[in-house]
């Protein structure tokens, strides 16, 4: 772990491979697991605002769990997430004719619906962050469902934080993924 302000950065994202793979894991990681995306306290507004025009590009399952859940849920520990259909998928979740999830914000956003991509949390996947009142950790969270992705980063020679360049800058800034650069390249100079 290192320090860049005030955040902790695993350098797991500077070491690590990873390109998404979608064509062999056909975004599993919308469908797969038992939580819905972190949601931070000023996306929870956004969602309520865009639903209306996101809601034409999702799946009837998708819209019956949001009119019955809202357009985010807040977990028993406080999380902030998007509600999922029957314990599984994000309820934002489409899928294109070969089976592959498709997040139905980020259609609207690529037909000029709207002018929000999604949640932070998903552009930034496989960087995960965890807010403290003095910090933010950043770290790498590895899940088998993207071992293609790591052979396809490892193959192509691309780290974690030049894969989610844009997603880190949409989080933390262009000087401090600037300054992130720097550090990863002063350790691949050791």
């Amino acid at each position: 772990m290192f320090q860049l302000g005030k955040t902790l950065i695993s350098e797991e994202i500077l070491k690590n491979e990873f390109v998404c793979n979608i064509s062999a894991c056909k975004g599993a990681c919308c469908v797969d697991g038992d939580a819905g995306a972190p949601v931070s306290e000023e996306e929870r507004a956004i969602l309520e605002e865009i639903y209306p025009k996101v809601k034409p590009f999702l799946r009837e399952k998708g819209i019956e769990a949001i009119e019955e859940q809202g357009t985010y849920i807040t977990t028993e520990d406080g999380e902030i997430e998007t509600p999922l259909i029957d314990g599984a998928d994000c309820a934002y979740v489409t899928f294109d004719e070969k089976g592959t999830a498709l997040c139905g914000i980020e259609q609207a956003y690529n037909q000029g619906e709207i002018d929000w991509k999604k949640p932070v949390s998903c552009h930034l996947y496989p960087v995960r962050v965890q807010e403290y009142s003095e910090f933010a950790a950043v770290n790498y969270h590895k899940w088998h469902i993207c071992d293609d992705a790591c052979s396809l980063g490892e193959e192509l020679g691309v780290p974690i934080y030049k894969f989610t360049k844009d997603a880190l800058i949409r989080k933390f800034g262009e000087d401090w993924y600037m300054a992130l650069e720097k550090v990863a390249e002063e350790l691949e100079a050791k």
